[in-house]
């Protein structure tokens, strides 16, 4: 059974900063996305960040523009975002998910094509207010 633990969302104000983790347990894949995607009302899933557990590649979002940085335990079965410099436009549930044998490009193109993630989180809702 895949199990998720996350942590690590809440209220914050504009500017401020979140650390988000995820741990991941219970599944096999040789080679996997792991990271995370969000959603807020009436939007589509939208791919925030990724490392590969083959080769610790990682990705973001464009609209991330340098202010979260993924980061992962040794196994990569542990994903951290810190994000910094939050805004507003940030405000959503995050999902913590893990794909087979993705790169990070297509882990974050996943929703924007309606493809599902081979397995996710409860979510952790963050909140910028302004």
């Amino acid at each position: 059974e895949v199990q998720f633990v996350e942590s690590g969302g809440g209220l914050v104000q504009e500017g401020g900063s979140l650390r988000l983790s995820c741990t991941v347990t219970g599944f096999m894949f040789p080679d996997y996305g792991i990271g995370w995607f969000r959603q807020a009302p009436r939007k589509e899933r939208e791919g925030v960040s990724c490392i590969r557990s083959s080769d610790g590649s990682t990705g973001y979002g464009d609209f991330v523009k340098g202010r979260f940085t993924i980061s992962s335990d040794g196994a990569k079965r542990t994903v951290y975002l810190q994000m910094n410099s939050l805004k507003p436009e940030d405000t959503a549930v995050y999902y913590c998910a893990v794909v087979r044998y993705v790169t990070p490009t297509q882990f974050l193109n996943m929703g924007h094509l309606g493809f599902d993630y081979d397995y996710w989180g409860q979510g952790t809702q963050v909140t910028v207010t302004s």
